[in-house]
């Protein structure tokens, strides 16, 4: 129904372009009783891609004279609601050039006919027309040229923005590990686009294809391009930094130990300092000896008594 109703917008422009093209003719034309004296425009076609539209054709060589072109269309609501009339593209009425842009004027996903003429200002040629209709879902889609960037251990790309009809499929993937692909639709394009944390020292891939969604239809691929993560480090870097490391461990922590040992022993067990009057000055040596002659002195001194000596003694301390 909105197709039909934009149709329906655009034959009234067109016919309002029509009008004025016909207050300009008779200015144009000489007799018309040779309108068909040039001859019919040629190889009628069509190039579209990426949704751009161009109707061209073989160019009307005169010589002397300037030949111009005018182009009409006619979609499925002229040819079944408004008796197979044609709409004049404005922009591309009386034109020098042999190729009209018809994007704008495409714009329902239905069959299209167009038709162009030849006109000197004196003579007109019959009208040439498209071999068979023209539909945009037939138009050639190609993949968006993309940029891929390693910013650090983020996953950028930038995409070509190829208008609003167009939205992108990227796909994305540690390389090595394409069964793990990821994917991101992405519906507007106005900057770079982020899709991953990468891994450092480590490849990463991504290609993109276009969709467009008024006619289902999507591109192909477009090739993969991968960038590195920024920031790793080689495995002969990382070997060195680890021998180094147990090196200045091995050195290090029997140093520390000793020292944690001898906080710990003079935290908890402090040395007692004697105070100065319990200091002796002079070795002992002498005090040893007289000990020892005394000694031997009282061994000498010692006899053994018997019972009976013992008895006796008692009895006269009683009496």
């Amino acid at each position: 129904m909105w197709e039909k109703v934009t149709s329906v917008s655009k034959m009234l422009l067109s016919l309002i372009c029509f009008f004025l093209c016909t207050l300009i003719a008779p200015n144009l034309t000489g007799n018309l009783g040779e309108d068909a004296s040039l001859p019919v425009p040629q190889n009628v076609s069509i190039l579209s891609t990426n949704m751009k539209h161009f109707l061209t054709w073989s160019p009307v060589i005169i010589q002397g004279e300037t030949v111009r072109y005018s182009v009409e269309f006619q979609g499925e609501y002229e040819r079944e609601y408004a008796n197979e009339s044609w709409i004049p593209i404005c922009e591309c009425s009386l034109i020098t050039a042999s190729v009209c842009n018809i994007t704008e004027d495409i714009s329902a996903t239905v069959a299209y006919n167009l038709r162009v003429r030849a006109d000197t200002g004196a003579r007109r040629s019959e009208w040439g027309t498209l071999k068979g209709f023209f539909n945009r879902i037939t138009t050639s889609l190609t993949p968006p040229l993309m940029k891929v960037i390693a910013d650090g251990c983020h996953l950028l790309v930038e995409l070509e923005d190829m208008g609003p009809a167009f939205q992108f499929c990227v796909l994305y993937w540690k390389k090595g590990q394409e069964i793990r692909m990821q994917q991101k639709v992405v519906k507007e394009v106005s900057s770079v686009v982020h899709l991953d944390t990468m891994e450092a020292g480590h490849d990463y891939c991504v290609k993109a294809q276009t969709y467009v969604e008024a006619i289902n239809r999507s591109s192909s691929f477009s090739q993969e391009q991968c960038v590195r993560a920024q920031g790793g480090t080689s495995k002969w870097l990382v070997a060195a930094l680890v021998s180094a490391g147990f090196a200045v461990a091995a050195v290090t922590l029997p140093l520390l130990t000793w020292k944690t040992s001898k906080i710990f022993q003079y935290s908890c067990c402090p040395v007692a300092v004697l105070p100065d009057t319990l200091k002796v000055s002079e070795p002992p040596m002498q005090l040893i000896l007289w000990d020892s002659e005394e000694t031997e002195q009282c061994d000498l001194m010692v006899h053994v008594m018997p019972s009976e000596e013992v008895l006796r003694l008692w009895i006269q301390e009683t009496l």
